[in-house]
C-alpha cells in the first residue's frame, strides 16, 4: 500500500485534481470445437498497471506491464506530464474499501480440470450433430476468467477485488438445399464451473438446433409497421439500446444522448421503469466494484416513465457534480474507465404474459433477440430478430425469419402498453469506444403497439395509425455503442473477453 502511495504522489506531482491506479492480473482458458473436433484451447495470463492523472477536464492515461516501483513511477511520470494541472501535491491516507455484494463461486474453474471443460464442449457437439441429419457445422465455445485487481486512487480509495466469469456457446448451422440457418444458444455469469447446474451442454446444444431447424421452415417475415410482443426470454436488447447507451453519462456531456437535459421529464410510458443493477447475484455484468474502486450499486434511471439519472465514472460525476454510480468500468488496465451498463433491465409489471398475447389480434411475436445497435443521438435503433412468429388472432402463429426491428428509443418506450409479470436474462458483450464488456440484459414480456419490421416478406397491411418509428439515420452505425451476443468465434479468438468493435 505503501508502494501505491508512492505511485500516486508520482502522479500528481505536476499538478493533477485526481490520479488512479489500476493493477490487472487476468488469467483466461478457452475452448473452441469446430468442425466435429477440439480445434483450439487456449490459456494464459495477462498482468499489467494502468495510472490515470485528471487535470480539470483533462485526462491522461498511461500502461505498463512492468509492475515493479520503478516501473510504476515512470508510467505515473509519464502520465502526470500529459495531464497537468495547478494543484499541489498532498498526502494521500489509503484506506480499505467494502462492497456490500456478494460473489460466491462454488466451482473455482481453476480447481476444474482441462479434461472436464473439454468434455462440456465434446458432449454438446456429439448431441448437436446426432439430432437432424440436416445440421451441417456446431460451433461450441468455452471460456471462464479469473481476474485480479488492486485499485487505488488519490481520495484514498483502495480496493482489492476478484473476479470471475464462466460462458458457454452453441452454434448451429442447419441446410436444406439453398437454404441456410442458424441457432445459437449461451449460458454465462459471473460464476464458476456450477453454471453447469442451470443447463447441461446437451440441453443448450438443443436450444440451438431446435431454433436453427425451425428457422429453416420459417416463412420470410413481413416488412412494416405492426404491434411487436417481446417475450421475456428474448433478452433485453431492446432496453439496452433503446435507452441504455443513452442513459450513459459521457454521451449525455458530450450532448451525444437524446435523453440531455431531460432530466424529471416523461421519457417513457408510466408502465416503464428501467434499472442498472450491478448487484445482482449471479448475472454476467454484476460486480463488487467497478473498475474505479466504487461498489455496485443499483440506479433507477427511468422510474414510471420518468427520467430520474444516469449512468456516472469518477470523471463524469465529478463534472456534473454528484456521485459516481458503480459504472466506470474498463476492458482491461490498458484502457480507462468510462461510464458501461452492468445489468440493464426493464422492471417487471404485473400482467400474465399469455393474456398479453391473447389480447393482441395480430403481430410479430419475438421469442428471441440478436444483437443490435444504437445511435445515441437521436436514439435510433436496429437489431436482429434471431427467433420470431406471426401473432394471428392472438394466437401465436407461423415461424419467420430474416426479422429486423428499427425504432427510435423514447418513441418505442412510449409504445410500450403491456408488461408482463415475468423476467428473462441474457448476456453479451457491450462494444464502446473499442472496448468490450461483460453485460447482462432482461426484460418481462411487453407489447410495442407499433413497431417497424423489416422482413423480406410480403407487406403487412398496417393498421396502426400512431405509428412513427423510423429508421436508424446513416444506416446501422451506432454514435453510443452496441451489444453482441457471445459467440463462439469470439470465444476462441478472444477467451479473456477482449472482444474487438466491429
Amino acid at each position: 500500500m505503501d508502494d501505491l502511495r508512492d505511485v500516486l504522489q508520482i502522479a500528481l506531482r505536476q499538478g493533477a485534481d485526481f490520479a488512479d491506479i489500476f493493477i490487472e492480473k487476468k488469467s483466461v482458458n478457452g475452448i473452441g470445437c469446430e468442425d466435429n473436433k477440439i480445434e483450439r484451447i487456449n490459456s494464459g495470463i495477462d498482468i499489467g498497471a494502468g495510472i490515470r492523472v485528471i487535470a480539470g477536464d483533462s485526462t491522461a492515461y498511461a500502461y505498463t506491464n512492468d509492475l515493479s516501483l520503478d516501473g510504476l513511477g515512470h508510467a505515473a511520470q509519464v502520465a502526470s506530464h500529459a495531464a497537468r494541472g495547478g494543484a499541489s501535491s498532498r498526502s494521500i491516507d489509503l484506506s480499505r474499501r467494502s462492497s456490500p455484494v456478494e460473489m460466491v463461486i462454488a466451482s473455482r474453474p481453476e480447481q476444474v480440470a482441462l479434461e472436464d471443460k473439454v468434455e462440456q464442449v465434446l458432449r454438446a457437439n456429439r448431441h448437436a450433430r446426432a439430432i437432424d441429419d440436416r445440421i451441417k457445422q456446431v460451433t461450441v465455445g468455452y471460456g471462464d476468467v479469473v481476474q485480479e485487481v488492486t485499485i487505488a486512487n488519490s481520495e484514498g480509495d483502495y480496493v482489492e477485488d476478484e473476479r470471475i466469469r464462466t460462458r458457454f456457446v452453441v452454434h448451429a448451422v442447419a441446410a436444406d438445399g439453398a437454404v441456410i440457418q442458424t441457432g445459437y444458444e449461451a449460458l454465462g455469469g459471473a460464476k464458476g464451473f456450477e453454471i453447469f447446474e442451470e443447463r447441461d451442454p446437451e440441453a443448450l446444444a438443443q436450444a440451438a438446433v431446435d431454433r436453427a431447424l425451425l428457422m429453416l421452415t420459417a416463412k420470410p417475415a413481413p416488412s412494416g409497421k405492426m404491434p411487436v410482443v417481446m417475450s421475456s426470454a428474448a433478452g433485453g436488447t431492446m432496453v439496452h439500446e433503446a435507452c441504455g447507451h443513452g442513459l450513459e453519462a459521457d454521451l449525455v456531456q458530450k450532448g451525444l444522448s437524446v435523453y440531455a437535459g431531460k432530466e424529471g421529464q416523461e421519457v417513457a410510458s408510466p408502465l416503464v421503469t428501467v434499472i442498472d443493477d450491478g448487484t445482482i447475484a449471479g448475472k454476467y455484468g454484476t460486480l463488487r466494484f467497478d473498475d474505479e474502486g466504487t461498489p455496485g450499486q443499483k440506479n433507477v434511471l427511468i422510474e414510471k416513465g420518468v427520467l430520474k439519472g444516469f449512468m456516472h465514472d469518477r470523471f463524469t460525476a465529478g463534472k456534473d457534480k454528484c456521485s459516481p454510480t458503480g459504472n466506470g468500468r474498463r476492458e482491461s488496465y490498458q484502457h480507462k474507465p468510462i461510464p458501461r451498463m452492468t445489468n440493464t433491465l426493464i422492471a417487471s409489471g404485473d400482467e400474465i404474459p399469455e393474456k398479453i398475447i391473447k389480447d393482441t389480434k395480430r403481430g410479430l411475436f419475438v421469442k428471441k433477440m440478436g444483437g443490435g445497435q444504437v445511435n445515441t443521438t437521436n436514439g435510433d435503433f436496429v437489431f436482429d430478430v434471431a427467433e420470431g412468429y406471426l401473432i394471428e388472432n392472438g394466437e401465436i402463429g407461423a415461424a419467420v425469419r430474416g426479422a429486423t426491428l428499427t425504432g427510435n428509443g423514447p418513441e418505442v418506450l412510449r409504445r410500450i402498453d403491456r408488461v408482463g409479470n415475468d423476467l428473462g436474462f441474457a448476456i453479451g458483450t457491450c462494444g464502446k469506444d473499442g472496448q468490450g464488456a461483460p453485460v447482462s440484459d432482461a426484460q418481462p414480456t411487453l407489447r410495442i403497439t407499433s413497431l417497424i419490421v423489416g422482413g423480406t416478406g410480403a407487406a403487412a397491411s398496417g393498421d396502426d395509425d400512431e405509428a412513427t418509428a423510423v429508421a436508424p439515420a446513416g444506416g446501422s452505425g451506432g454514435v453510443g455503442g452496441e451489444l453482441r451476443r457471445l459467440s463462439p468465434f469470439e470465444l476462441l479468438n478472444h477467451p479473456a473477453g477482449r472482444i474487438r468493435r466491429l
